[in-house]
């Protein structure tokens, strides 16, 4: 349902909590689409999409909301260490 992603629920359904550091960055770089080595909103708006070709789009607030939650830093992306990081404390 729209507005209903919870990142912290989400990454415990998919396993990624119980992932080794090393499985947390490979998911990093799927979700990395374009390989800049940061996942951009543009990408996290298909975030679900990257575990599941039925997955929906994230709504706008949505993406904004886990990009704020993940982007530590505050340069409007995520980068692999903010994404393990994330991951870790979800």
């Amino acid at each position: 349902a729209a507005e209903s992603f919870n990142y912290k629920k989400f990454f415990e359904m998919v396993g990624l909590k119980k992932k080794s550091p090393e499985d947390v960055k490979k998911v990093f770089h799927i979700l990395d689409k374009d390989q800049s080595g940061f996942i951009e909103e543009e990408e996290l708006k298909f975030v679900l999409k990257g575990f599941t070709p039925e997955g929906r789009d994230l709504s706008d607030k949505e993406t904004k909301a886990l990009l704020a939650a993940g982007d530590k830093d505050g340069d409007g992306k995520i980068g692999a260490d903010e994404f393990a990081t994330m991951v870790a404390e979800s």
